[in-house]
C-alpha cells in the first residue's frame, strides 16, 4: 500500500491534475535552450543537434525519466533570416507519460553586435495514464471507481501546444525569454480534465576570458515559473582549450549540480551531470543523473567549425 501510495502523491506532484511545474527539468538547460525557447532556433548559423536522457530522484519508485531530441538549422524563407526546428521529449512519472512533438520558427534580426530572434512553437501533446491499483481488502480501503476524479484504467489524449520566445546573441554574452504551452492545453479524460499550465521562462549567460586564454568561464542564470511559484538555477562552467569542461550549479531549494563534458576528435560533444539532492527527497533517492550529446556543423562545410558564432554551445 506504500508503493501505491508514493507512486500516486508523484502522480499529484507532477502535476496532471493541479496547477503547477509539468515540464521536464534539465540541468544541462545552457546546452539545449531551443528545447524552451523557440526564438534560438538556428541563430548560431549552424546546424545543431542535442539528444538528452535523465534519470531523477534514482531509487524512488516512479521518479521522472526524460527523453528528448531537438534539431535547429539556420533557414532562408523569401530571403529573410530565421531558423526553423524539431522538437521530440517523452517524461514519465509515476503512470503518467507525456509525448511532445512541435516545430519551430523564428525571424533573426540584426541588433547591435548580435541577433535577435523571435520564435513561434506549434505542435501536440499527448497525455497518457495508466494507472495499476492494488486495493487492500475491507470497508476502510475505497477502490478507484468511488472517486470521481482518480483514472481506472488507461486513458490517453492529444491536444494542440504553442510556445513563445526571445533570444538575444553575440559573441559575449545570450539572453532569452519565453513562454509554454500559451494555450493551456487541456485533456478532456473520462475522471477530471488537466490542463498544462503556462510556463516562463528566462535564461542568461556570459562568456568570461581568463587570464591564460586556453581557459574560459561561463557562468549563466536560468529561472522558470508555473505563475505561482518561481525556481532559480546558478551555474558556472570553466572551459579548457575549448574542448573539456566542468562545472556546479545550484537550484534553489532542490539540488547541488555537478557537471563534466568533453568535445570529442569528430565534433562531439558529450556531457554529463548529477544533482546532489537537498531536500527531504533525498532520503529515498541516491541523486538524479543527466546526459547529453550535442552536435553542431555547418551546413555548407558538413563540419563543425573551429569557432562557435554563440557561447550558449558548451
Amino acid at each position: 500500500m506504500r508503493k501505491l501510495s508514493v507512486l500516486f502523491l508523484l502522480f499529484l506532484l507532477r502535476p496532471g491534475f493541479i496547477s503547477g511545474q509539468q515540464d521536464p527539468l534539465s540541468s544541462q538547460y545552457m546546452v539545449n535552450i531551443h528545447y524552451f525557447n523557440p526564438g534560438s532556433g538556428g541563430i548560431s548559423g549552424m546546424v545543431c543537434a542535442t539528444a538528452l536522457l535523465r534519470q531523477q530522484w534514482v531509487g524512488f519508485k516512479g521518479a521522472p525519466v526524460t527523453t528528448l531530441f531537438t534539431v535547429n538549422a539556420p533557414v532562408r524563407l523569401f530571403k529573410a533570416p530565421g531558423g526553423v526546428g524539431l522538437i521530440i521529449d517523452n517524461d514519465k512519472t509515476g503512470f503518467d507519460s507525456d509525448i511532445r512533438l512541435a516545430g519551430t520558427y523564428s525571424y533573426h534580426f540584426d541588433l547591435g553586435s548580435g541577433k535577435l530572434g523571435v520564435g513561434l512553437m506549434l505542435g501536440m501533446l499527448n497525455k497518457s495514464l495508466n494507472p495499476s491499483w492494488e486495493i487492500p481488502s475491507g470497508d476502510a480501503h475505497t477502490p478507484p471507481s468511488g472517486d470521481p476524479l482518480i483514472p481506472e484504467s488507461k486513458e490517453s489524449h492529444i491536444a494542440p501546444d504553442a510556445g513563445l520566445g526571445a533570444f538575444y546573441s553575440t559573441l559575449k554574452y545570450y539572453a532569452g525569454l519565453s513562454v509554454l504551452h500559451v494555450n493551456q492545453p487541456a485533456f478532456k479524460f473520462t475522471k477530471g480534465s488537466p490542463y498544462m499550465s503556462r510556463h516562463y521562462y528566462a535564461v542568461a549567460g556570459y562568456n568570461l576570458q581568463l587570464g591564460n586564454p586556453a581557459f574560459e568561464l561561463q557562468p549563466s542564470v536560468f529561472a522558470f515559473s508555473d505563475g505561482r511559484v518561481v525556481q532559480f538555477t546558478v551555474n558556472s562552467v570553466l572551459k579548457y582549450n575549448k574542448k573539456v569542461w566542468g562545472g556546479v550549479s545550484y537550484r534553489a531549494g532542490d539540488a547541488l549540480i555537478g557537471m563534466i563534458g568533453a568535445e570529442l576528435y569528430n565534433g562531439i560533444r558529450i556531457g554529463y551531470s548529477y544533482d546532489f539532492i537537498l531536500s527531504d527527497i533525498r532520503k529515498n533517492s541516491s541523486g538524479s543523473h543527466e546526459f547529453t550529446v550535442n552536435y553542431c556543423f555547418d551546413f555548407s562545410l558538413g563540419k563543425s567549425p573551429v569557432k562557435y558564432k554563440s557561447i550558449r554551445f558548451l
